[in-house]
């Protein structure tokens, strides 16, 4: 064998493995390739798609955001409907709770005596035909002369008693001298008081039929057993300083007080306003005359209250 023929068989086995060692890593490289592109791909197509459904559930959070709004505005809507439809019945409501209230002070202004708070004394008149709605008989035990029995109007009645019976409590003894008087029986009681003191002295602590408080049956002389006499040195009794101190919470006030320009001080002549217009007095430090006839009216719906 010659020389290239030796060469030629230690070679071509050497080559061969070189061919199929570059084929091997030729085709190692290809699939490493193809695998490498398909893992791209495949990771392409996985973020493409999470891309779309990223981009669709962003539109569907667009929808539902829009329709959180509409319906947001819609509900601020319908509270606004609601807020208005609740100001316009409470509205309603007021309105009639306030056409019921004036009707009902006007039903029971209408049942009430107009009289009741007029300024007699020489300033209003009563004629010989009115009276009280009612009368009520006072307790005897609280009359100075039992044997004449006095009367008061009906609803004043139970201020009277109240009134009474707390003065008893605190151990002061109050008796009714004069309560309720007709027309003919203050023209009787003048015309004795002109007979004993004279017309002036007389017309100075007396009434004239029709211009006596008596006559409206809220109005009350009262009398002490401390004095001797009636109604003489009334003004220095317990009585009496019980009274300015009391009186206005059961609605009486002293109807002639020192320097008024009707009649001489009267210490012992009480009227019935009602509470409220006698705690007003009382608070204010005035008097009944002292008050325009107007701003008295005003309480008249309430005297019995």
């Amino acid at each position: 064998m010659s020389g290239y023929a030796k060469i030629k068989s230690v070679k071509t086995p050497k080559i061969k493995g070189v061919y199929l060692a570059f084929g091997l890593m030729t085709a190692i490289v290809v699939l490493l390739a193809y695998g490498g592109y398909r893992y791209w791909e495949f990771n392409e197509s996985k973020i493409f798609r999470l891309e779309q459904l990223l981009s669709i559930n962003q539109n569907k959070l667009l929808i539902f955001e829009k329709e959180n709004t509409d319906l947001t505005e819609a509900l601020h809507n319908e509270q606004a409907k609601n807020q208005l439809y609740e100001a316009q019945i409470k509205n309603i409501f007021e309105v009639v709770g306030e056409l019921s209230g004036t009707v009902g002070v006007l039903k029971k202004l209408s049942q009430t005596d107009p009289e009741l708070l007029k300024k007699y004394s020489k300033v209003y008149f009563l004629n010989e035909h009115y009276t009280p709605t009612r009368l009520e008989i006072i307790d005897s035990k609280y009359i100075y002369d039992k044997n004449i029995p006095q009367q008061i109007h009906i609803n004043a009645a139970p201020f009277l008693e109240r009134m009474l019976a707390s003065a008893s409590n605190a151990s002061v003894t109050l008796k009714i001298a004069s309560a309720y008087r007709s027309f003919g029986t203050q023209a009787v009681v003048k015309s004795g008081y002109k007979v004993t003191y004279g017309a002036g002295t007389a017309n100075q602590f007396s009434a004239e039929q029709g211009y006596s408080e008596h006559q409206l049956g809220t109005a009350l002389d009262f009398n002490s057993p401390e004095t001797k006499e009636v109604f003489l040195g009334f003004e220095k009794t317990k009585n009496y300083k019980w009274l300015t101190e009391n009186a206005y919470q059961y609605g009486f006030v002293l109807s002639y007080p020192p320097n008024n320009i009707y009649y001489q001080f009267e210490p012992w002549h009480w009227r019935f306003v009602g509470v409220a217009l006698a705690s007003k007095l009382h608070d204010e430090n005035k008097y009944f005359y002292d008050l325009p006839q107007r701003d008295i009216d005003n309480y008249l719906v309430n005297i019995f209250d």
